[in-house]
């Protein structure tokens, strides 16, 4: 049996064009035709990369999850960096992100409420926070009295909740003020700042 060639530009391409449409559309949504008229190419083109549009979908899923969660690696794993410069770092790298990858959200979500303990299996999330420097600098920062909340997942949770929360309830936030994207965006990236200052008032021991 020949072996099936890989043209790399042209599998590249479909993987491009199904990430644009299932963050856009998600799952159910999403035909496999709208994913070829998305990338250029007829419809027999793409099913001889990919199998079905579901296989297609895990790829785009777990690609999606995992570049979040390394990214996320590097910041809560840095020994270098001290808890206050992790939030900044964290509220900066992300709202830049979800600006220019307005769409990621709304499917990270919809996939953490569809899929977690897929999600949990395949990715080394639990490792990644148990394990991680920042919950360790957390427990320091508890012991020595500096942070009033014991327990590292408020923490996490609130620094998230602040830079995720704004982009997915966008609609409702732009329709309030009449507010453009532009508008919009710049509220968002006055939060870089703002941010850190609002964790460590809630967070810090008074």
């Amino acid at each position: 049996m020949k072996e099936k060639k890989i043209d790399l530009s042209t599998e590249t391409k479909i993987k491009e064009a199904a990430r644009v449409v299932f963050y856009k559309k998600g799952f159910s949504a999403t035909r496999t035709r709208d994913i070829a008229e998305e990338a250029g190419i007829n419809l027999a083109l793409l099913n001889y990369y990919f199998r079905s549009k579901e296989k297609l979908f895990e790829i785009i899923m777990f690609e999606t999850f995992s570049a979040f969660v390394q990214s996320m690696a590097v910041i809560l794993n840095d020994e270098t960096t001290n808890l206050e410069s992790k939030v900044e770092l964290i509220a900066n790298r992300y709202i830049d992100f979800i600006i220019r990858e307005p769409e990621v959200p709304t499917f990270l979500i919809s996939e953490i409420r569809n899929n977690p303990q897929e999600l949990l299996e395949k990715l080394p999330i639990k490792q990644l926070l148990n394990n991680s420097v920042f919950f360790k600098q957390h427990h320091e920062a508890v012991t020595q009295g500096f942070i009033r909340e014991p327990h590292p997942l408020h923490f996490l949770m609130n620094l998230l909740g602040l830079v995720v929360f704004p982009f997915i309830a966008k609609p409702l936030i732009m329709g309030v003020q009449d507010l453009d994207i532009e508008q919009f965006n710049a509220l968002m990236i006055e939060r870089k700042k703002l941010i850190p200052i609002w964790i460590g008032a809630m967070m810090k021991a008074k």
